[in-house]
């Protein structure tokens, strides 16, 4: 399968950008997101591969063929040899399974014989065989899923486009359909570009993810690179549960792999790595990230580890969920997030933090 390239797109609507520069590689058989919140223009960007949008600017191509340079050259979707899949799944009611999966071969020509053929293996693939003679309506939601995806694989695309196509399954089966996705795009081989909002498919399907926001790309990485090394706060805060505390980098030159950072309103200090090199002067407004579940809450820090940060704070809230005990929890004028596997009644409680868990962004000069 060849690999694609968008370098540079620009798209816009009545004069507003949705698509600002956006440049990214999947390579062959990579299994690629676009993450990132409702308007942030992932969705379009998918769009413009797919040849349903024109860019105003920039380069599309998969392998040597170029779909779209911004000049002369704009090849229709229907010459783009690209399998999308829609949110909505997008099946024929009028037609059985095997219909709708031979429409796309009709339109390629593909004789009968050969029709039937790739039907059976597209549909074997999903586990779709034995009712190829059903109609969508006889189908549960997670069942037109997977002829919705057998439909995009049938005549062996260059490359699969998947615009959310697990948001209309309820949780249990989207868990379900996220492993078998995962699995039946390896077992093809098929470079895949995959459009979500949420970020437990992202993490767990994809090689790589490119995090927008705003119409443009804040972040490209595998997904522990995404989630241990966020490179904005706005990334930080958009992946997991992460708290995004203001502060200011103190005086104190520390050891030289760590500056202090008083959080603003608390009086208290964070030590956090000195990742920001010579930047991080003294004086200099900072926000720190640090996510919930790299705090450890505990009533009495006498066996607190050397060099770990020690921060008082008020419970304002718990909550169950099962698994472990969510906390709201205050530091002077700052408010944050924090779990737990243990209940804690007190009304105040110690914050174990590691230095190595929390992220330094500077801001201001």
């Amino acid at each position: 399968m060849p690999e694609l390239v968008v370098e540079n797109l620009v798209k816009s609507f009545g004069g507003n950008a949705v698509l600002e520069d956006i440049t990214f590689t999947v390579a062959d058989g990579e299994f690629f997101t676009l993450l990132g919140p409702s308007g942030c223009g992932k969705s379009t960007t998918l769009s413009c591969v797919a040849g349903l949008e024109n860019p105003d600017a920039g380069t599309i191509r998969v392998g040597d063929r170029v779909f779209f340079d911004g000049r002369s050259r704009t090849v229709p979707p229907e010459e783009r040899n690209l399998g999308l899949v829609f949110q909505s799944y997008a099946l024929w009611p009028h037609m059985t399974i095997a219909d709708n999966l031979a429409l796309p071969l009709k339109l390629r020509k593909v004789p009968k014989d050969r029709r039937r053929e790739l039907i059976d293996d597209a549909l074997a693939k999903v586990d779709m065989l034995p009712l190829r003679d059903r109609y969508p309506h006889q189908l549960s939601g997670g069942q037109q899923q997977r002829v919705a995806l057998a439909r995009g694989i049938v005549y062996s695309p260059g490359v699969l486009l998947l615009d959310e196509p697990l948001s209309n399954l309820d949780a249990k089966l989207r868990d379900q359909a996220r492993s078998w996705l995962k699995t039946l795009q390896r077992e093809v081989g098929i470079t895949t570009v995959y459009v979500t909002h949420d970020q437990v498919e992202a993490m767990s399907l994809s090689d790589r993810v490119a995090v927008f926001m705003d119409g443009r790309m804040r972040q490209v990485g595998t997904p522990a690179e995404i989630y241990e090394s966020p490179a904005t706060p706005e990334v930080a805060g958009f992946i997991g549960r992460c708290n995004l505390l203001a502060g200011r980098v103190d005086p104190d030159p520390g050891d030289g792999t760590t500056v202090r950072v008083e959080l603003t309103g608390s009086g208290q200090h964070l030590r956090v790595p000195h990742t920001a090199g010579a930047g991080a002067a003294a004086g200099r407004t900072a926000t720190v990230g640090l996510r919930s579940e790299r705090i450890t809450l505990a009533e009495h820090i006498d066996d607190a580890p050397s060099g770990v940060n020690v921060l008082r704070a008020y419970i304002t809230q718990r909550s169950y969920t099962g698994a472990r005990f969510e906390y709201e929890l205050t530091l002077g004028d700052l408010t944050l997030q924090a779990e737990s596997a243990i209940s804690y009644d007190a009304r105040e409680i110690n914050l174990l933090i590691r230095p190595e868990d929390c992220h330094l962004y500077l801001t201001t000069a």
